[in-house]
C-alpha cells in the first residue's frame, strides 16, 4: 500500500505547496499591506519584516501541506479501507 500511495502523496504535497502559497500572498496582502512580501536580500526591508514573513509563510505552508496529506491519507482509507502507512 505504500508504494501505491506514494505517487498521491507527491501530489498531494505539490497541490497543497501551491495552495500555501497563494494563501500566503493574500495573508500577507491583508496583514503586511503589499502585494509583495519582503525576500531575505531585499535591501530595503529591516530584519524584523523579513523574518516575521519568513516565520508566516513557514507555518502556513506546513499546515496546509500537512492538511493535504492527512487528507489524502483519510481518502485513500475511505476508498480502500486500508490506512497508507
Amino acid at each position: 500500500m505504500k508504494v501505491l500511495y506514494k505517487p498521491f502523496s507527491v501530489l498531494f504535497s505539490l497541490l497543497g505547496g501551491v495552495l500555501a502559497g497563494m494563501i500566503f500572498k493574500r495573508v500577507w496582502k491583508a496583514v503586511g499591506g503589499e502585494e509583495e512580501a519582503p525576500t531575505p536580500i531585499d535591501e530595503d526591508r529591516r530584519w524584523r519584516e523579513v523574518l516575521a514573513a519568513a516565520a508566516l509563510q513557514g507555518a502556513i505552508v506546513a499546515v496546509v501541506k500537512a492538511a493535504a496529506n492527512r487528507g489524502g491519507a483519510s481518502g485513500v482509507r475511505r476508498m480502500t479501507g486500508v490506512w497508507p502507512s
